[in-house]
């Protein structure tokens, strides 16, 4: 029988039947294994794209990292894709990312923001390349073959929305304090101690020209008159505050 010649020693009860597609497998047609790409390629692609333009590109405006995550999230998948083909253990595949992830371009050194969105964009690369698409139907009868199965991809597409759904929910700052910090060199040192406090917020406010959460008094230099003081202010409803992230002065040319 087919099913004999397709299946060898395993037999129906065994655990290792072919319930669920894991990597791209053999029995599938050309159309299947092309089907299979596209929908792996372009749902990653349109969630990725989604990541990067509306909420990472929008506050950093960094064209350089906006084509990093576009592309190494594409060759991802494709690499995932292929690696399964060619029947490459999961493991070993997330490994190897994990591996990328680590040695994070050491060129130069990665903002904590820039970084968090490589490694969403990896899991979601891994999610997208790995997780199975089709199932095996009619493995007890005479024809049996692979079929795309609504319900995984539904649950892939839910696990992508989730994930956009939660850097939406902590990039929007809906349920956290939009607050930034500069740094000010400060003139006027006979406020900076404790019992003038209140003098001092109020003078740093009035030229600032912003509330002032809190602050925190740094080095102090009597003999020029001057005290490096760090401010802590909130920012008011859709402002950024850019500036803040950017530690090289090569990054000021976005």
């Amino acid at each position: 029988m087919i099913q004999d010649d397709i299946l060898g020693d395993y037999s129906i009860a065994d655990e290792e039947i072919f319930d669920v597609q894991t990597i791209t497998d053999a029995m599938m047609t050309t159309g299947q294994s092309l089907t299979e790409l596209g929908i792996r390629f372009l749902l990653n692609l349109l969630v990725c794209w989604l990541l990067v333009h509306f909420f990472y590109y929008r506050k950093s405006h960094r064209r350089d990292y906006y084509f990093t995550f576009m592309v190494f999230s594409s060759a991802m998948v494709l690499l995932l894709y292929m690696m399964g083909n060619a029947e490459v253990g999961v493991g070993l595949t997330l490994g190897l990312f994990a591996i990328f992830g680590v040695i994070r371009y050491r060129t130069e050194t990665v903002p904590i923001r820039e970084m968090t969105y490589l490694f969403v964009i990896i899991a979601l690369a891994a999610l997208n390349g790995l997780s199975p698409l089709y199932r095996l139907v009619g493995a007890v009868t005479d024809h049996p073959h692979y079929a795309l199965d609504a319900g995984t991809v539904g649950v892939t597409a839910l696990a992508n929305l989730l994930v956009v759904g939660l850097v939406w929910v902590l990039e929007s700052g809906r349920f956290l304090a939009h607050t930034s910090t500069k740094l000010v060199l400060y003139d006027r040192i006979e406020l900076i101690v404790p019992e003038r406090r209140e003098e001092l917020v109020a003078d740093l406010q009035k030229r600032l020209g912003f509330p002032i959460v809190d602050l925190e008094i740094g080095h102090v230099d009597f003999l020029k008159d001057a005290a490096f003081i760090k401010v802590r202010y909130r920012l008011v409803k859709g402002q950024e505050a850019t500036i803040d992230q950017l530690t090289k002065a090569k990054d000021f040319v976005g």
